[in-house]
């Protein structure tokens, strides 16, 4: 008879007895949405990333679609965008009929390249959506200069990097930014089953985004037309959504939000552990820290080298086969089917071209034991070694 493999996935929650207390007591509460709960979490998250504002909604993509109306975005806007990221990030410029236009990546970090913007920049360019991807920052003063130079909007997709600094900010503080997105998947740094959040220190877009996730209403007398309503009156100025997050979400997300440091620290431990571990091996590329950076690792990806890349697909599946939840972040955009038939070719990004071509993500998360930990690096070395002959 067969021993099952115990799988080990890429990613994964971690959710405590303090999560769990918060989320019955809000059960038990006369709020299980609108209530208090949203408004704390929107503080604490403000306050850890120091950013002036915070608006939860109900998930990075929400927060991706808002965030893209808020600033203005309309049919005929062109959006400079990475290839390299998950389809949300420009499916936002998308929904409200811009073009995204992309930009190949550093092959170092596979976050948007500075040196490749200004080209890409005509008239009709409004912003940059930008992915601090993996957990790792982009160059986001050099990318937010040019942007300034040129008039643009800066919208930081951090869905990966909550957590992470740059350049000693803090990711989400919207130093190098207008907006910063986040995401609360089960896979993310926190989690609150779905949801997400969008940070800025800009007052006017502040209040846009928190009309917009709610139908676009506004109960504030003093932005009603009508000030000679009842107390129940309510005007809707805007089309908005109902992007909302519950008070069952937020609690969670509030206990989260407390364990960041420990989660945040325990990513770091493990990639050092990767790091030794594989280091001296030449068979693939590990992720590094660049630009003054500290890398949050939201996912861990090694790039294959010379001939093994061709045996991606072979290295993948036996890895699999060994019990790893082994998994490709991402398949480009421009890729993509859909943006197939919109004109887009991966040809133009051969740096996103190459990447994709040899990455394989392993798994990281905090609740991984040191033995996992050890499992996983005993059989990574093992396959790619024995595909390397």
């Amino acid at each position: 008879m067969k021993t099952k493999i115990k799988r080990i996935p890429y990613g994964k929650q971690w959710i405590g007895k303090e999560e769990l207390r918060a989320m019955a007591a809000v059960l038990k509460s006369d709020f299980l949405t609108q209530g208090p709960k949203v408004q704390e979490l929107e503080t604490r998250l403000a306050k850890t990333v120091r950013a002036k504002y915070a608006v939860a909604v109900a998930n990075g993509t929400a927060a991706l679609h808002l965030a893209a109306i808020a600033i203005g975005l309309k049919p005929g806007d062109e959006v400079i965008t990475t290839p390299i990221s998950f389809i949300a990030t420009s499916n936002a410029a998308l929904y409200v009929g811009a073009k995204p236009v992309f930009v190949d990546i550093d092959p170092e970090t596979q976050c948007l390249d500075p040196k490749l913007i200004e080209a890409k920049i005509t008239p009709k360019t409004k912003a940059v959506f930008v992915t601090d991807f993996a957990g790792h920052p982009a160059d986001l003063r050099a990318i937010y200069r040019i942007a300034q130079k040129h008039h643009l909007i800066v919208v930081e997709d951090a869905c990966h990097a909550l957590g992470a600094t740059y350049n000693k900010h803090k990711v989400g503080a919207c130093t190098h930014s207008d907006l910063a997105v986040f995401s609360f998947h089960p896979v993310k740094h926190i989690t609150t089953g779905e949801g997400g959040a969008i940070t800025t220190n800009n007052r006017v877009l502040y209040e846009r985004l928190t009309e917009l996730r709610t139908h676009g209403v506004t109960r504030d007398p003093q932005k009603l037309l009508n000030r000679e309503a009842g107390p129940w009156y309510y005007e809707m100025q805007n089309l908005g959504f109902n992007y909302r997050m519950t008070d069952i979400q937020a609690a969670l997300g509030i206990e989260q939000l407390k364990k960041l440091g420990r989660f945040v620290a325990r990513r770091r431990k493990i990639a050092a552990r990767y790091r030794k571990a594989f280091h001296s091996l030449s068979f693939f590329k590990i992720p590094n820290e660049q630009f003054q950076n500290t890398h949050v690792y939201h996912i861990y990806p090694i790039r294959l080298q010379g001939k093994l890349v061709s045996k991606r697909k072979e290295i993948f599946q036996e890895l699999q086969k060994r019990g790893l939840g082994v998994q490709v972040h991402y398949i480009p955009i421009p890729s993509q089917p859909y943006y197939a038939k919109l004109g887009y070719s991966i040809k133009d990004c051969p740096k996103a071209e190459a990447y994709y071509r040899s990455a394989i993500t392993i798994p990281i998360f905090p609740k991984m034991t040191d033995r996992e930990i050890g499992s996983v690096i005993k059989i990574v070395a093992s396959v790619v070694r024995s595909y390397s002959k």
